[in-house]
């Protein structure tokens, strides 16, 4: 713990909801665990600058508010006037010594801030580490990332694992879920639920009609509201139902605050609302997933599945880095462009889910295009009726990443160079 004379600022650098999530969330922790808190005794302040990122949903500051190692967040849209002129909109005072650690965004953006500030400079590089002669220290996924031989800058590497692998690091308990369970994850943006709550509806009543034994659940995103959730199930409100498979279905409490998605045929959908939801998805055999970060958790997780990408509504995927996603976001105009930009894309056959990426080859299935009920139904039958291809989809996800214990190893070259 850093002694009584020490006042330290650390800033961590953000964007979208899968690293808000699964980046600051386990590196906060374990910065709390080694520098202290910041208070009485005790001389050390986190705060999290949200960068624009065209995969956020507005929720993130929210989120890492809820974060108690947290002291101060920034929204986004604040972010280019911090950048450019150092001005915070709640005017932040800053203490001499500190240091920006990257968890998200444009690497750039760290050497920028940490020139302004004065601070030591960290970068998580997962797969690509930039700026070196910027940046003062990388904290690494793997050892590929350092650079061969006796590189200019090799002495700032150091590598500590896969910030992911937090996630499947936890030890679950079993609450209560028992026998076949498949985790639906429609998506959290309304141009994806649009979409992918009536198709994951459908395809859940059609694999139960043939396994009335599977059980079934949604895990909620915490950017998304119950009751949004449910207006993407309501025949009367989501015009896409009636060309995906015509699975409607209603919101149900019970006395114990659970929820569920009732379908017609009387099937329940559980959903889940405890955040983050690694219990649950954990205990998946396997999971139908739209594509984004949740794929990245799931790969993780080491968790089987199925990622749907529907065109059925060919502006939804407006997710995109750079330009495109700046201009498929664009007000009036942006629909125009996201349907060519998909377009475009689709026609490259490219790989979308992240383990697939990172794998470059197709380790999980990716069903793209006018997608049906019964072509994903009929093949998540074949999964779960051929254990033994769900176990070699489980083994070559838990191969793809790096090893357990990354944050800890982040909050100690943050306190070593302090």
């Amino acid at each position: 713990m850093t002694n009584d004379k020490q006042q330290i600022d650390i800033v961590i650098l953000s964007n979208g909801p899968g690293e808000v999530v699964t980046w600051v969330r386990p590196v906060v922790q374990q910065l709390r665990q080694h520098l202290g808190e910041d208070g009485n005794g005790a001389q050390v302040r986190i705060s999290v600058v949200l960068c624009p990122c065209p995969h956020a949903t507005g929720r993130e500051g929210t989120i890492a508010r809820s974060y108690p190692e947290v002291d101060r967040v920034q929204e986004p849209e604040h972010f280019w006037p911090f950048l450019l002129w150092g001005q915070t909109a709640a005017n932040w005072d800053w203490r001499r010594k500190g240091a920006v650690i990257f968890l998200g965004g444009d690497q750039f953006f760290t050497a920028i801030i940490g020139k302004r500030l004065g601070y030591r400079t960290i970068v998580y590089a997962e797969w690509e580490a930039r700026w070196q002669s910027l940046i003062d220290c990388f904290a690494v996924m793997k050892p590929a990332l350092i650079p061969p031989g006796p590189a200019k800058y090799g002495d700032k590497f150091t590598v500590v694992g896969d910030l992911m692998a937090e996630v499947a690091a936890y030890e679950w308990q079993n609450r209560g879920i028992s026998g076949e369970l498949i985790g639906l994850l429609p998506g959290s943006k309304p141009a994806k639920l649009a979409q992918g709550v009536p198709l994951t509806l459908a395809v859940a009543s059609l694999i139960h009609a043939q396994r009335p034994q599977t059980r079934f659940a949604i895990p909620l995103a915490p950017t998304l509201e119950l009751q949004t959730l449910a207006n993407f199930a309501d025949e009367s409100k989501n015009p896409l139902i009636a060309q995906l498979g015509g699975t409607g279905a209603k919101l149900i409490r019970e006395q114990d605050n659970s929820y569920f998605l009732e379908i017609s045929s009387g099937l329940r959908v559980q959903i889940w609302t405890e955040t983050p939801a690694y219990g649950l998805l954990s205990q998946c055999r396997l999971c139908l997933t739209t594509v984004g970060a949740n794929t990245a958790e799931l790969g993780s997780l080491a968790v089987p599945m199925i990622v749907l990408l529907p065109t059925q509504q060919l502006d939804a995927m407006r997710a995109w880095d750079g330009i495109p996603g700046l201009l498929a976001n664009l007000p009036l105009v942006g629909s125009g462009f996201a349907k060519t930009i998909n377009w475009l894309v689709l026609r490259q056959k490219r790989l979308f889910a992240w383990p697939n990426i990172w794998a470059n080859q197709e380790i999980v299935p990716e069903l793209v295009g006018e997608l049906s009920p019964d072509a994903v139904a009929l093949l998540a039958l074949e999964l779960l009726a051929q254990p033994e291809r769900l176990a070699a989809m489980r083994s070559s996800l838990r191969q793809l990443r790096g090893e357990p214990g990354a944050a800890a190893k982040i909050a100690q070259l943050v306190a070593k160079g302090l």
